[in-house]
């Protein structure tokens, strides 16, 4: 007896034994505390990606008597637990993904999951009447699934795992029945009188949050962790800062640069990282967007083309580096259900192309990974002015180390002319927000600061590029509204903002731009400094 369908011993042992495998064994410490408990439900709701399945698959592993795995655990975190021999392979597990039963079997996914385990079942136990109820059937399996303990049997109860529970949910909205179904036999798993002597610990994954459905109560004995709060669970789905900066050392990469385009996510005060995207950066030594490989551009485009008030200001304030505030709580967690500019933006943070404060209640793009994929909807949507300024980016960038201060100003026209709508550009810190939609490519190369402290005052905007960049110059740029482009190169000079650069003095751009509000013209002068004495 152990693990009924879905093994997860070999698929953790897999990556376990990777190269690149972070030890998460950690949380079992969590699980082993709810086992047999009050609070031996836990629901994990994260987005893709993050480590869910490779959690399932351990716990599976770690868990099943079918199982010989101490010796895969037993130079891992877990192990140094004063229960680790107490819970290791001492369960019957149970563990299904939903998403590929439903990918085989649609609509008929309740009876065929209950087909595959009651043919494990039945190689053991011909003789159970698998015409009763799935809980009476799991029971009858409990009661004789026993096993010597000190010289007395005891029986054994079971761990079950549901990988992607929320998969019919999100998928058959429009099937009441089936719903109601799969819920149904979740009720019998986790709800049932008899689940509450065969179960020792549920343990169900999903993208969303459980939806609180009418007259149904499967799951409301569920704890839940979420992307917007996950308490102790937080560290175990996605990477840590010092995670990620353990690989960087190991495999040569620049920990700035990776920071800027994986970190961002910010639960329960840690910082965490995509942890798909960090290991196939370290693994490919490559910078770049991994969301390419998701429906991410379909998805985004999904939420932000709603034509909900204050929207599309809010998407482009967030892209400009800003945040704003969302209420989270009036969510169905249903993507069918949509009603509100919230409600968008709280399904994008779950979804993980938003990451959210829960302190300050705002929401944000939480890495340049994230905002490549905004562009890319961006660009396949109906925003087409936004989406031209956002592909000529690149083209300003280099107009700007190329020393073309025309080009500079007639490519930051344009983006003042698709912005003004959005952002209020009446002042030194809106031109601002326009000119970092304006480089929106540059973070991909660049450390960018705006309000930068620097000799006798503060710098409107500092590029600092990373050591990977290549050969790009460092950058200042000064910002003036109604008054002139030389102006603000003088304050460069004058208020010495070089002075944090010294290490970049000999390959420093200063870019002066000013907005006149009468003639709706903007002004640019670059200057190198070479050609300037420090």
């Amino acid at each position: 007896m152990g693990t009924y369908f879905n093994p997860g011993n070999k698929a953790f042992t897999k990556s376990a034994e990777d190269t690149l495998y972070i030890d998460k064994t950690g949380l079992l410490n969590i699980t082993n505390k709810a086992i047999n408990s009050e609070n031996n439900c836990i629901a994990l709701s994260h987005a893709r990606r993050f480590g869910k399945s490779q959690a399932a698959c351990m716990i599976d592993a770690y868990y099943s008597k079918g199982c010989d795995s101490e010796k895969l655990f037993s130079a891992l975190e877990i192990s140094k637990s004063p229960e680790f021999r107490k819970h290791l392979n001492q369960y019957n597990v149970i563990h299904i993904d939903v998403s590929s039963f439903s990918d085989d079997y649609g609509t008929n996914l309740v009876k065929e999951i209950k087909r595959h385990i009651y043919d494990d079942f039945r190689t053991v136990y011909p003789e159970i009447d698998y015409t009763k109820s799935t809980a009476a059937v799991l029971m009858q399996v409990y009661e004789k699934s026993v096993t010597a303990i000190n010289g007395e049997t005891e029986n054994i109860p079971f761990v079950i795992i549901i990988d992607e529970w929320d998969c019919v949910i999100r998928n058959y909205s429009d099937k009441p029945k089936f719903v109601h179904e799969y819920l149904q036999f979740l009720h019998s798993l986790f709800k049932s009188t008899e689940s509450r002597t065969f179960l020792a610990l549920g343990y169900i994954t999903g993208i969303l949050p459980i939806k609180k459905i009418k007259d149904e109560s499967a799951l409301n004995n569920f704890k839940e962790y979420t992307m917007i709060s996950s308490k102790a669970f937080t560290k175990y789905f996605g990477f840590t800062e010092d995670e990620v900066k353990e690989l960087c050392i190991k495999y040569k990469m620049n920990f700035d640069s990776v920071k800027t385009w994986y970190n961002g996510y910010l639960i329960d005060g840690e910082h965490m990282y995509n942890p798909n995207s960090v290991i196939r950066s370290v693994s490919d030594h490559s910078l770049e967007s991994y969301w390419k490989d998701t429906s991410a551009f379909e998805t985004i485009n999904q939420f932000i083309t709603l034509n909900f008030d204050g929207l599309k200001d809010d998407i482009i304030k967030m892209l400009s580096g800003g945040r704003t505030r969302v209420t989270t709580d009036r969510f169905k967690n249903d993507l069918s259900v949509i009603n509100s500019k919230d409600d968008a933006l709280t399904a994008l943070i779950h979804l993980g192309y938003l990451g959210y404060d829960s302190e300050r209640k705002n929401a944000y793009i939480p890495n340049y990974e994230v905002a490549t994929a905004f562009q890319s909807a961006i660009e396949d949507g109906n925003w087409k002015e936004i989406a031209e300024t956002i592909t000529q980016s690149e083209d300003l960038l280099w107009a700007t180390i190329d020393n073309e201060p025309e080009k500079v100003a007639g490519l930051i026209e344009l983006a003042h002319n698709s912005y003004t709508s959005v952002l209020q550009y009446n002042d030194e810190n809106s031109l601002s927000c326009v000119l970092t939609m304006a480089y929106f490519t540059a973070p991909a190369y660049y450390t960018i600061i705006r309000e930068m402290p620097s000799g006798k005052g503060f710098a409107d905007m500092v590029f600092i590029p990373r050591a990977d960049s290549g050969d790009k110059p460092a950058m200042i740029i000064e910002l003036k509204y109604d008054k002139d482009a030389d102006t603000a190169l003088n304050q460069i000079k004058e208020k010495r903002y070089t002075g944090s650069l010294k290490g970049y003095k000999n390959n420093i751009i200063l870019v002066g731009i000013n907005y006149d509000k009468k003639t709706k013209k903007h002004e640019c002068v670059i200057e190198n400094i070479k050609q300037l004495s420090l």
